[in-house]
């Protein structure tokens, strides 16, 4: 007998006498919020986390989106820009990259190519600086949001702000993919030594727009 089969058969002895009741509600009497907030805090909130893990904040309104995209993009120069497949066209408007869509057939080779992508988002927790992405039109595959160096991502404010995480939990699939995001890819050895873009993008630039 393995080991695994040993502590799957202790859990199951352990559980012979609960009886199944997969209809019981699961208890939720934790904390939901640390505070209370106004709407804008909420926000500030998000932001001050944000640049906490080293991405960087911009503030606009949807009239201003299309030219604030095509200043990032030409203050990093790309060549090719990633979009996924619904990702509102008015967004792009205004840049000059060649737009690459995200396709099924596309290889990493072919995706590592690409310098800059641009999303949306499912939700942003502002407690603790985090993007989610859950694969919707917006937001294309998850690999999209990995590869390319330099990510864009959109968040409508305070549309898709929440104060917590079980907040975010509520609004979100869990059948689907998601992918949380606090700062730019980034990891460190035993010495503290801080190494970025080692499994995601070096540069995370975070646009809440109203």
């Amino acid at each position: 007998m393995s080991s695994r089969e040993r502590i799957l058969g202790r859990v199951r002895r352990a559980l012979a006498d609960v009886p199944p009741d997969e209809d019981a509600p699961v208890e939720r009497d934790y904390l939901r919020e640390h505070g209370e907030r106004t709407v804008e805090e909420t926000v500030d909130l998000l932001a001050e986390n944000l640049a906490d893990y080293r991405a960087v904040v911009h503030r606009t309104d949807s009239e201003e989106l299309p030219h604030l995209i095509m200043r990032l993009l030409a203050q990093r120069g790309p060549q090719y820009v990633l979009v996924p497949p619904g990702l509102p066209p008015e967004w792009m408007s205004a840049a000059d990259p060649t737009r690459v869509h995200d396709r099924a057939v596309s290889t990493a080779r072919e995706l590592d190519q690409v310098e800059s992508v641009v999303t949306g988002c499912a939700v942003a927790v502002a407690e603790t600086g985090t993007i989610v992405l859950d694969g919707s039109p917006d937001q294309g595959r998850r690999r999209i949001s990995l590869i390319p160096d330099h990510h864009i991502c959109v968040v409508r404010v305070p549309d898709q702000v929440v104060a917590s995480v079980p907040q975010a939990l509520e609004r979100l699939d869990p059948a689907r993919p998601l992918t949380w995001i606090s700062g730019p890819s980034a990891t460190s050895d035993i010495e503290l030594d801080r190494v970025e873009g080692v499994h995601g993008p070096r540069t995370l630039e975070v646009v809440l727009v109203r």
